[in-house]
This record gives C-alpha cells, structure tokens and sequence, in this order.
C-alpha cells in the first residue's frame, strides 16, 4: 500500500498577521466509537509489528486483533511512560533478531506508545540511526521510515496525526524531538470505546495535554489560519467537556467529544508545534517529576496574560474560544484548572522563584520556546518576576 506525501510544510514566520500561508496533513483518520474493528484492513495483510501495553485489557485488544489481521511478526509490549533512549535503545534491538522485517508498524496505547512506535519505526532495527539523528550527527535523508498506524487510547497527545514525537533521557537530564515527515502516521484510528474507563487523573492529564497542545499553536510563530480553526474547536472542547468527564469517566459521549477535541487539537500543532508551555514544561518533568500534562498547562493562564495586546491569530483564536480579553480569559482558565484540581503556582510544585527565573530563560533558548510570539519580559511580569520582583531575589 502506498501512503500518502508527507511532505512537511511550515508557514512563513517573516510576518505572523501575513496572508500568505500553508497547511499540510497527510493522515489519513478514520474517527469513531467501534472503529478498532477496522484496524486491521488498514494493516492490509501486511506483516506487522505491535507497540502496546502488557496488562490484560491490551491484550484482550491484541488477541481480537490477531483473529482478524494474524499474528504479528513482534510485539513490545513493555512501554514506560516517557519513553527514556536507554530502554529505548534495547527494545529496538529486538527487531534485528527478526527472520523478516515489518511492513508496518502499529501502535495502541496512549502517547508515549505512539511516540516509541515512531522510534522504532525511524530505526528500522538500527538504534544508532536514530541515536545520530536525535543528537544532530546525521541529517533527514538518513532516516526512512516504515510506515505507521497509530491507534490511540487516550485523549491527549495528538501524535496520532503528527510527525513528531518525544524521547527522554533521564540519565541525562535532557528530552529530544524526534521529527520526520516520514513519521505522519499512514493512518490514525481514533475509537472513544478505547478510553471508556481511563482513571480519573490520566484522563485529567492528557485532556489538558490537549489543551496545551491548542492553546500553543495560537502563540506561535508558525500559526495560520487552518491550525487557528482547529485550535479553537479544540480547546472549546476541552473546556466544556473535561471537568464533565472527570466526575463520569464511563460516559461515552463524554469520552467522544474529548477525542475529538484532542484530535483536533492535534491537527492544530501539526503545523506549528508547540511553544513556550512545552519548553517550560520539559525541566519540571525531568526535575521535579510533574507529569506531562500537568507541567505543560499548569502555565497557560500565565502565558495568556503575557500575550495581551500580540493581535494576529493569537488574540483572535483567544477571543474566540474565551470571549474575553487576555486577563478574563486567564482568570477563566485558572478557575478551569482549579475545579480539576490543579494549581497554577510553581511553588506548588517545588519550584522556588530563583529556580523559575532560570527555567523561564532556559525556555526561549529551547527550539519550543523559539516559536512562541511573545516576549521575555512580559512572561517575567506575568510569572510575577518583573524588575521589582527581580531586584528583590537579587
């Protein structure tokens, strides 16, 4: 089966309120309560590898899927969350040991299965590849990717419909992008039955990874007008369903709407990726042991203040999702965070102001943090580390 150009278009970033635009997004979706069921003709008789998780109810799915598309040539199924490089590095030394390669990778789990499954997807049972890539020794033309289908079980990460996904090294202290065109999933199942019965608290984090995941594309360089509407019916999604789901987590027209919502969200950041909450959001992981979702978004109603009066796409999507200005809808946002549970102070998560200064500088200097449209000083003011604040830790 041939699967479709994935050439990655960015748009312009000489003028973020310029007419001229591009969007692009090869994957091909097929969306809805039952869908699992045609996973297998999207593997097409192909040989396959499977990235999952162990624990009965995935392997429940694992043998319906073997009744329709065989066996599959391996399974890993010892997925981490945040996937580290080490335990990465071994798992895709399995796939040497194969009589026959795979045709066609399939991932089923949440987002840190996906982003293992375009690992080794890039690797081609070759880690050293991978390895040089990640760390900027090779170039895009040394990376080949099998293809790919994706088949989410949370509603959160949205890598499902993009060509990016994120390696951990905590030995190092350090997180990679691993990004590709080549690394767009051929297709992205995307079956709410999946996420029926998710806890209560992972499904708090990846719905607000979602949030994030909207919200960025908006402050962000790369921002057009098609990720714009995309990021608004996303995170008005995310708004009006997430605190509802929270508190009836078996509901699943409540579980659909947020699958919809983190696809959408998905397809938003596609184009852009994500700015400066992420790039914050990476040292709290990695230091302080916040969770993905929760260290990506507990920052936003900070960020929205510190875009007041940016204009563009960034404060029309705003106005369009809150109805409010920025210091409304911030106040909106921290309320939102509050009834799920969250806190929007970094001292709450062991962050200490001279230590948040440092990671608010470390951010601009990240790749992330170099796409988003708003300036230092302002997130400073915004973080409450303003010249005043400053002179006084000083």
């Amino acid at each position: 089966m041939d699967r479709p150009s994935a050439t990655l278009l960015l748009p312009s970033v000489q003028d973020r309120n310029s007419t001229v635009w591009s969007y692009s997004n090869p994957v091909d979706v097929r969306f809805g309560r039952g869908s699992f069921s045609r996973l297998a003709d999207a593997i097409g008789g192909r040989r396959y590898a499977l990235v999952t998780y162990g624990d009965p109810y995935f392997r429940g799915l694992v043998a319906e899927l073997e009744a329709k598309a065989g066996r599959p040539a391996l399974i890993i199924d010892d997925i981490a969350p945040n996937p580290d490089i080490a335990l990465l590095e071994m798992q895709t030394a399995r796939f040497a040991k194969l009589a026959a390669q795979p045709e066609v990778v399939v991932a089923l789990g949440g987002g840190s299965v996906i982003d293992s499954a375009k690992v080794f997807a890039a690797a081609l049972g070759d880690f050293a590849t991978v390895d040089a890539y990640l760390k900027k020794r090779a170039g895009a033309e040394t990376i080949k990717p099998w293809p790919l289908i994706a088949v989410p079980t949370t509603a959160g990460t949205g890598s499902e419909v993009t060509c990016w996904g994120t390696v951990w090294d905590n030995a190092g202290g350090v997180k990679f992008s691993l990004a590709h065109p080549g690394l767009y999933p051929e297709f992205s199942i995307v079956d709410p039955d999946l996420m029926i019965g998710k806890p209560r608290e992972l499904t708090i984090q990846t719905g607000l990874d979602a949030l994030s995941h909207a919200l960025e594309s908006l402050w962000n360089r790369n921002s057009n007008p098609v990720s714009m509407a995309h990021a608004v019916m996303a995170a008005r999604g995310v708004l009006s369903t997430l605190p509802l789901l929270a508190n009836d987590l078996r509901n699943a027209d409540l579980r659909e709407r947020m699958a919809r919502a983190a696809t959408l969200a998905g397809f938003a950041f596609s184009n852009t990726k994500t700015a400066i909450a992420h790039s914050l959001s990476y040292p709290i992981t990695l230091r302080h042991g916040v969770p993905h979702g929760i260290a990506c978004s507990f920052t936003l109603p900070m960020i929205i203040r510190s875009v007041a009066g940016e204009g563009g796409i960034c404060t029309e999507g705003l106005n369009a999702i809150f109805g409010k200005d920025a210091d409304g809808a911030a106040d909106h946002l921290t309320a939102f965070l509050a009834k799920l549970g969250i806190a929007t102070d970094h001292h709450h998560y062991g962050i200490e102001h001279g230590e948040w200064r440092e990671l608010i500088d470390l951010a601009f200097d990240g790749e992330r943090g170099q796409n988003f449209i708003g300036g230092k000083d302002n997130l400073l003011r915004a973080a409450g580390l303003g010249k005043e604040k400053r002179q006084a830790v000083a």
